[in-house]
């Protein structure tokens, strides 16, 4: 585990940064994610770190940018220390649990991450069902 665990988990509410998953239906800690890699400088510092569940840390993997589906452009990947999840991301009107990029950074990360995956969104009609998660 992560030295730094306690405090990055306690900064994210104990929640996924990435898709939103709550930390307490996982069988193990989520991990600590370097959004900037170390290999591509990134550092150990606070500003750099963020708790990611197992799911979305393999998925990101090494990868900072995706492609958007939309414009074909290789876009930064979603950025929890630099960016702001409602700019990014919304739950779908249709289907509440599943989510909606807003824009090029949200499509990529979405495929990236592979967020609207059929175990994600029947995962999160669970977390609603036992309140952990809001679709509002």
């Amino acid at each position: 585990m992560h030295s730094k665990y306690s405090i990055v988990a306690a900064r994210a509410n104990r929640i996924c940064e990435y898709c939103n998953a709550p930390e307490i239906i996982s069988n193990v800690a989520f991990e600590v994610d370097h959004t900037t890699l170390l290999s591509k400088g990134g550092t150990d510092n606070l500003k750099n770190l963020a708790l990611c569940c197992r799911i979305c840390n393999l998925r990101k993997s090494d990868h900072t940018t995706a492609l958007d589906p939309l414009t074909q452009a290789n876009v930064p990947l979603f950025n929890p220390r630099q960016h702001s999840w409602s700019d990014h991301f919304e739950k779908s009107a249709t289907s509440p649990y599943l989510l909606i990029g807003k824009n090029s950074i949200g499509r990529a990360s979405i495929v990236r991450l592979d967020l609207n995956s059929g175990l994600q969104v029947r995962a999160r009609e669970f977390w609603v069902a036992l309140g952990i998660f809001s679709v509002d």
